[in-house]
């Protein structure tokens, strides 16, 4: 048995009253740990043997070439759910560069026999097939807002907490472990007309995050926003390892929109994302209301730039009377980052305008030879914010980004895979897949500071906007810095 984590989180988890359940699964591929009940495999089958025989039946009764109509669109969606169910594992991130410098621990304040689990908190607007503490999240938008805490696995079992902080600050690819997702308790469920402040749930959560802040050595609450073709247990883990990177010593919420977790599903989740800003945007108002984060930073991958841009835009409308200080002063904003963002170029600019002023920093980074955004541009018929053209802008916007860039603490970020090692020329999962961009993301969230006392390099376009880039000693400079900390 393991020691259990003093963390607030982790006591919240380790005293639930469910335990954690296996779900078995007819697909042979590598698929992380399910988080619902289901029946024992012995059952599934006999329930498939059952279906199986009265689908022949019904057959004999079918005409032929409604059959073979019938039989295309099944192999349509079994291989859509083939190829969500077969989609990698998460395994555990390169450790940023800054943690392989040899200059700093990040878990030297933990107990040697910590735990390999990461707890995580976490809100959705998913709906749910069944009401219960452990519900099974559906792939449809809702209006209700649900807030819990996640415990995401680290490894097989076998794996302990030495040989994962040696792992964690090395940069060898080698033996990297898989994370999985254990188990998820739902404490609130907020309709569209609850009150949170005269709710005994709500009001216990938002007290479970802030004596998380209060341990925390960032007083800061962050919350990251997953892209397209996401299922729960990805999101999860992309949040969770994200956690552990910060030497666990910052508090992640992990928003979990509806997205379908599939390839072939693109068109729906763009739907999912739009539906899902006026939930994001409720968020961190209960979040600004009720915790006592210094400040609530977003960071925001893919399509998850959707929600966040359009929802601080829909936050940056001031109350009755509120003058923009007192808007600043309540909302709390600090550093909004967004990965890869697949938002047309025209809504960005035009949602940040709304909301810059609001904010203490607001970073894209953006790899223009990006695949998946180049898809997403045809299939949009707009360039990405991601992988952005000036053509898609009116004048008067190129010319708010040129001085946003130089005035407004607004920082264009050019991930290029020509000065970057070990970064693929199309990537589009560079914040959490190479260890200088995210050595970079973390020196952003866990520092505050302008990209030049992190280490990046400063450039102009010809039209007069500034940008950021890695230089060929960006590793060298890191290690400098970390002494100065």
């Amino acid at each position: 048995m393991g020691v259990r984590h003093p963390h607030p989180l982790a006591r919240r988890l380790d005293h639930g009253d469910n335990p954690t359940r296996a779900l078995p699964f007819p697909v042979e591929c590598p698929r992380p740990r399910a988080f619902i009940a289901i029946p024992p495999r012995r059952r599934f089958l006999t329930m498939n043997r059952a279906r199986r025989m009265s689908l022949l039946d019904a057959c004999a009764l079918v005409p032929l070439d409604r059959l073979q109509r019938t039989a295309w669109t099944a192999m349509a969606v079994t291989v859509s759910v083939l190829l969500a169910a077969c989609s990698s594992p998460v395994q555990l991130m390169p450790t940023p560069v800054k943690f392989t410098t040899g200059q700093v621990d990040p878990f030297a304040h933990k107990a040697a026999a910590d735990t390999t689990a990461i707890p995580l908190l976490y809100a959705t607007n998913r709906a749910v097939f069944l009401e219960s503490r452990q519900p099974f999240y559906s792939i449809f938008p809702s209006d209700t807002l649900r807030l819990g805490v996640a415990k995401v696995q680290i490894g097989d079992g076998t794996l302990d907490w030495d040989q994962l902080r040696q792992l964690s600050t090395s940069d060898s690819q080698r033996g990297r472990p898989v994370l999985s997702l254990e188990r998820m308790e739902e404490l609130v469920a907020l309709g569209p007309q609850s009150d949170a402040e005269s709710s005994p749930e709500a009001q216990a959560y938002f007290a479970l995050i802030n004596d998380a802040l209060a341990v925390s050595r960032h007083r800061d609450l962050i919350i990251y926003v997953h892209g397209f073709n996401n299922a729960v247990w990805r999101g999860t883990a992309q949040a969770a390892q994200f956690h552990h990177f910060t030497g666990r010593q910052a508090v992640v919420l992990v928003f979990l929109w509806p997205s379908a977790a599939s390839l072939l599903a693109y068109a729906t989740d763009v739907r999912a994302a739009r539906q899902s800003v006026p939930a994001f945007a409720r968020l961190i108002e209960l979040l600004a209301r009720n915790t006592n984060a210094e400040h609530i930073n977003v960071l925001a991958f893919s399509a998850g730039a959707r929600i966040a841009s359009e929802g601080l835009a829909t936050l940056a409308q001031p109350k009755n009377g509120e003058t923009r200080e007192a808007l600043r002063a309540r909302l709390r904003l600090g550093q909004i980052y967004f990965a890869a963002p697949d938002e047309d170029t025209y809504r960005f600019v035009t949602d940040l305008r709304q909301y810059i002023d609001l904010t203490e920093r607001v970073s894209l980074g953006a790899n223009l030879d990006d695949r998946a955004l180049r898809f997403a541009a045809r299939h949009q018929r707009a360039s990405r914010a991601g992988r952005p053209s000036a053509d898609d802008l009116t004048e008067e916007q190129v010319q708010f980004i040129n001085a946003a860039s130089q005035q407004l603490n607004f920082d264009m970020i050019w991930v290029d895979p020509r000065a970057i090692p070990d970064l693929n020329r199309r990537e589009h999962s560079f914040w959490f897949g190479n260890a200088w961009v995210s050595s970079d993301v973390l020196m952003q969230f866990l520092w505050h500071k302008a990209p030049a006392e992190r280490g990046l390099q400063e450039g102009y376009t010809q039209q007069g906007m500034r940008f950021w880039t890695f230089p060929p000693d960006y590793d060298q400079r890191v290690k400098a810095l970390m002494l100065t900390r």
